[in-house]
């Protein structure tokens, strides 16, 4: 029996969030691993209670850097009091000084990406870049206090170890479809009311909260590129967000990409659905014609691989990163080229034969990702550093 400690205050959206709502029920499962998880109460509520799983909640809110200072000075009685004989850190920062051997999770391909702090100078927001840069050195100081780091892909693995000079593993997240589409609660009135309306367009998705990395101004300025070459038939393009800065993580500042996606709105082809409950997302993925992502900067990408178990054809920015998932079911474009990806998604929309190939075989590729195996591969890295090292191979 392993004793495992999972440090997970800092996921609160995106793919940390995902993570965790995939990984804590599939530890419950397992006979072979007791885990205590450190989590806010609103994240708490989403698990009720579990075998094997212990929960200890966090009941103030915090900003990052506080965050922080309070992880590195409270945990390590938090995780001595567990009597935990590992501790996950998964939110890219490691504990400095850990009472027990710790894995790293490391995710955020920010630190290490210069598109990303050529962006934030060309904005304007200074203040986001020296956020990056001093949350960067605090990532790659973490990476040499962790026994191990563990990226969710190969090539951000390869990325990271040549921006820390260390080793870093390479596991992949999972997925899992049952899951995913277990849930039958229909989607927001509203969502299927504007879906309803779009009925008979051309449909795109892109499934993020707004960011600069996501890139969404290349795919906004495709937009009226498509609507030129696709001889008077519709195009919409339904977002999972608002353009609103007060209504996304993070501060980034959302006005220029709301004023160019309002420049397209006499012909309303861009929606923003607003957030949509993850339980009923794979009802939107069904609705959609053609998955698109522009992002610049990646360490995974989950959506893509939820598309590929809707059906839905992937048309993504060529990244290593979504290469690495996709493999060769989708269909890749210079990222900062708008007239690119309308190229590509004109490619899918103007041959029902490649779109079929591409839907079918995402399915197949789809099913190479597994949250089980993901699990089991972690708690066997667990189990080899507590092993005794006479024991070790």
């Amino acid at each position: 029996m392993i004793r495992l400690f999972i440090n997970g205050l800092a996921a609160s959206a995106g793919g940390g969030l995902t993570y965790l709502r995939n990984v804590i029920p599939h530890l419950a499962r397992r006979v072979d691993a007791e885990t205590t998880v450190l989590l806010s109460p609103a994240i708490r509520r989403e698990f009720g209670e579990l075998p094997n799983i212990s929960f200890v909640e966090d009941l103030e809110s915090y900003s990052a850097p506080r965050r922080f200072v309070r992880e590195q000075t409270t945990l390590p009685n938090l995780i001595r009091r567990s009597g935990a004989q590992v501790l996950i850190s998964a939110g890219n920062f490691a504990l400095w000084k850990s009472p027990v051997p710790q894995i790293l999770l490391s995710r955020n391909s920010l630190y290490t990406s210069r598109d990303f702090l050529r962006d934030v100078r060309a904005r304007g927001d200074y203040a986001i870049w020296a956020d990056t840069l001093v949350k960067g050195w605090l990532a790659r100081r973490s990476i040499s206090c962790a026994d191990i780091t563990v990226a969710p892909s190969e090539a951000f693995a390869q990325e990271l170890s040549q921006w820390s000079g260390r080793k870093i593993l390479a596991l992949h997240h999972g997925f899992d479809p049952d899951a995913f589409t277990s849930d039958a609660a229909p989607l927001p009135a509203a969502a299927e009311a504007q879906l309803e309306q779009g009925k008979d367009a051309l449909r795109l998705l892109f499934v993020s909260h707004y960011n600069y990395y996501r890139n969404f101004e290349t795919l906004f300025r495709a937009m009226p590129i498509l609507s030129s070459r696709l001889k008077g038939k519709k195009v919409k393009l339904f977002l999972t967000c608002r353009l609103n800065s007060g209504e996304n993580p993070g501060i980034y500042r959302a006005q220029s990409a709301a004023s160019l996606a309002n420049d397209l709105r006499g012909s309303r082809e861009i929606v923003e659905l607003g957030t949509i409950p993850y339980r009923s997302l794979h009802l939107l993925y069904r609705a959609c014609h053609i998955y698109v992502t522009p992002a610049y900067a990646e360490s995974f990408a989950h959506p893509l691989i939820e598309s590929m178990s809707s059906g839905l054809p992937v048309v993504a920015s060529d990244l290593p990163v979504h290469r690495e998932i996709c493999g060769d079911v989708g269909i890749y474009f210079s990222r900062f080229s708008p007239g690119a990806l309308a190229e590509r998604v004109l490619q899918i929309q103007e041959s029902p034969e490649l779109a079929e190939k591409l839907s079918r075989s995402g399915r197949r590729r789809a099913r190479d990702f597994s949250w089980s195996e993901h699990v089991e591969r972690l708690v066997v890295l667990a189990q080899e550093l507590v092993r005794p090292e006479s024991e070790r191979n």
